[in-house]
């Protein structure tokens, strides 16, 4: 195992713990950003670019059938590959938490749409459910198994919100772990079914998963309840019968309690887990190996690789896996590097060869709720340097730099816009050689370029800025019309004096005027 030092430049305050990471092939694509995706990336999604060691995270664009994609952090992921070598074709992206702090409960699919001239094109579309739909989460597992010529996607634990019901305004934004049921999707018709197993009687988070064919092992993980990190090891056998799936789950007794850790693989049997908290105030500093054969696992602690003092002194990290044995590793720093103004320290661990395969793994390579009080900036696009890293020759074409023509910032964002790729000049000193763009939340949303909308740079920036919903032109109207309108206090009209005549001045008489002495005295 080895470990490489990222020296990072500037721009690094898109990175924040709950991020992950894909790989198509040798591409590997960045998710997860700090705040609502950036006008030049609006999709939220980087293309992880290796040249000259440097490393820069690059626009992605989605093909027009794909749906909006917001930036989750802490949510579910994992590979689907179809072929014997292992290649994923398909990530599944299930819950998470939105730059709001809101949980998802949505399923999506990405996958490569096009690849031209070494620039690659994703589709993600939006997988409904039916049946027993699971809940809004994050910081759990989702799986892939395959029984009787037959596959289905299992997902269990993970953290949400305590339900409406049951808050209390001291207590308004509390989380809780979820109900320990097992959920198996039909990927085909979208059929979600809620199973429960007796011998599961916690729900756990940030644990780690790993799945053979028609078995998962969950690994660990936290439960919030007495706030301890599972020893257990929960063997999941699913068989795949007609009408109802049979469900089976060994306990596991292992020496191993941790959470948060990362799972990177090398080949279809072996893993490795890296990272993570044995408790709350200790690091898991060791890594492990783990073997899965066809009824049993076993795990071997393998030599750690020589921890730099910022890694060893840290209190929290984080990480995800980059395919391929090989884990993005990410320090919080102290701003006192005079080299680089970044917050955060990046390291390469490595276990195997490039070339390796990765088989299909489930980590959940994050902080718990460290960050949910802090405040959300816009992101940036993020680069850093590095000393060794892995050269790709087929990641970057100069010459595709200005082909802007299939990016999502050339369209027809109204009836009204007429932007046009050959014509168009910067208009805001913020732009480069890209229009801005601003979100409309109408219903389903959309971008819309912010010159066609009349917006000034200030109003620009400051609804950038405070992150505030926007609609536009064709959407405002429909808009003020749900709301309801604000009551007016009434004017008070003041009395209008009449000019040229004095006022009448009542006068009493002297008999009312005595009686009224006799009265009071």
């Amino acid at each position: 195992m080895t470990l490489q030092t990222l020296v990072a430049s500037n721009n690094t305050s898109l990175i924040q713990p709950g991020f992950s990471l894909f790989r198509f092939g040798r591409h590997v694509f960045f998710f997860g950003q700090k705040g609502w995706p950036k006008r030049s990336c609006p999709t939220g999604v980087f293309l992880v670019d290796l040249k000259n060691n440097e490393l820069k995270l690059r626009p992605t664009t989605f093909n027009k059938e794909s749906c909006y994609l917001p930036p989750l952090r802490h949510p579910a992921v994992t590979g689907l590959s179809e072929s014997s070598d292992g290649e994923v074709i398909q990530y599944l992206i299930h819950g998470g938490k939105t730059p709001n702090n809101e949980v998802s409960q949505k399923l999506y699919v990405i996958s490569v749409a096009s690849s031209v001239n070494k620039k690659i094109t994703l589709c993600c579309t939006e997988k409904d459910l039916v049946g027993d739909t699971p809940e809004a989460r994050y910081g759990h597992s989702i799986n892939v198994l395959h029984s009787r010529g037959k596959k289905a996607v299992l997902i269990f634990g993970g953290r949400s919100y305590v339900p409406l019901n049951q808050r209390t305004t001291e207590k308004w934004n509390s989380v809780v772990d979820c109900q320990p049921f097992i959920y198996l999707i039909d990927l085909q018709f979208g059929c979600s079914t809620m199973h429960t197993v007796k011998e599961i009687q916690d729900g756990v988070s940030f644990h780690a998963s790993i799945a053979r064919n028609d078995t998962v092992y969950i690994i660990g993980g936290h439960l919030l309840e007495n706030n301890v990190r599972s020893p257990k090891i929960y063997k999941i056998h699913v068989d795949l019968l007609l009408g109802s799936p049979a469900i089976t789950c060994n306990i596991l007794e292992s020496r191993l309690s941790f959470s948060s850790s990362i799972v990177t693989s090398t080949c279809p049997d072996e893993f490795f887990i890296v990272g993570g908290y044995e408790s709350d105030s200790q690091k898991k500093m060791t890594s492990h190996k783990v073997f899965l054969s066809n009824d049993d696992i076993e795990f071997k602690e393998v030599e750690a690789p020589d921890w730099t003092g910022e890694i060893r002194h840290s209190k929290t990290w984080f990480g995800a896996d980059m395919g391929h044995g090989t884990v993005l590793l990410v320090i919080p720093g102290d701003n006192k590097n005079q080299h680089s103004d970044s917050n955060f320290f990046f390291y390469l661990v490595s276990h195997g060869e490039e070339d390796n395969l990765m088989a299909q793994s489930c980590s959940q390579g994050s902080l718990e709720d460290q960050e949910d009080s802090m405040p959300l900036e816009d992101s940036e696009e993020f680069m850093f340097n590095t000393d060794v890293l892995i050269s790709d020759e087929d990641t970057y074409n100069e010459d595709d730099e200005e082909d802007e023509s299939q990016t999502g910032y050339w369209i027809k964002c109204c009836s009204d816009c007429d932007l046009d790729i050959n014509t168009w000049v910067p208009f805001y000193s913020t732009e480069l050689n890209k229009p801005a763009m601003i979100y409309c939340s109408s219903e389903g949303g959309h971008w819309v370029h912010a010159q066609c909308m009349d917006l000034s740079e200030n109003m620009l920036i400051n609804l950038s800025e405070n992150n505030v919903k926007y609609f536009c032109n064709e959407h405002i109207k429909l808009e003020r019309g749900l709301q309801t309108p604000k009551k007016m206090t009434a004017v008070l009209k003041p009395s209008i004096k009449r000019v040229g005549r004095k006022p009448s001045i009542s006068r009493m008489s002297p008999a009312k005027r005595s009686f009224l002495r006799r009265l009071f005295e």
